[in-house]
């Protein structure tokens, strides 16, 4: 007799992100915490990112760089989360003290999954795509085209380090983004 094995993915692990970046499917982030018989959610997912706001606030920061999305696009909040760790340690570590990072969106989408049994003998226990509204799993956050996603106040001479910081950001992100700089002091 074979084994049986949920299918979750190509490794079995995450199912990849290319699955969940479309828009264009329906919402299903409604929970209600005073009547949670009424919502579409039952269970929701625990929270990855953890933090939105890091480094110091100062006033006299003389430049502002914002990640803004070129597309519409859905991010899961684990890649958020893994791209704000990236930002966040590499700018502590080479200018601790003279940077303010902002996480701009906030994954509230709930990922919906059937998971699918695979394996000898899975054909007579699974009922396929039969009433397949699927468990709530992860959560995303929806961005829309020419939307913040990060944004980091710095002094100008910090421009090399930014720009390596950002660029480790992209590599955990999907889909295009550009970089737009805001001078402070020439508004």
């Amino acid at each position: 007799m074979g084994q049986i094995q949920i299918y979750e993915g190509e490794n079995m692990g995450l199912r990849p992100g290319r699955t969940m970046r479309d828009t264009n499917k329906p919402s299903w982030s409604r929970y209600s915490r005073k009547r949670p018989k009424k919502s579409y959610i039952k269970a929701m997912p625990h929270q990855d990112i953890t933090q939105f706001r890091m480094g110091t606030m100062k006033q006299d920061y003389n430049i502002t760089f914002r990640l803004i999305s070129q597309q519409d696009i859905q991010i899961r909040d684990n890649a958020l989360e893994s791209a704000r760790q990236a930002v966040n340690k590499y700018l502590e570590k080479v200018m601790l003290g003279n940077f303010y990072f902002v996480v701009r969106v906030f994954p509230h989408q709930v990922i919906r999954e059937n998971k699918m049994i695979a394996g000898a003998g899975a054909d007579r226990l699974q009922k396929g795509m039969r009433q397949s509204f699927g468990r709530a799993t992860d959560k995303a956050a929806r961005v829309r085209k020419m939307q913040e996603v990060i944004t980091i106040d710095t002094y100008k001479d910090k421009l090399p380090f930014i720009q390596a910081a950002i660029d480790r950001a992209l590599k955990k992100l999907p889909g295009a983004y550009k970089l737009v700089m805001e001078d402070k002091a020439a508004a």
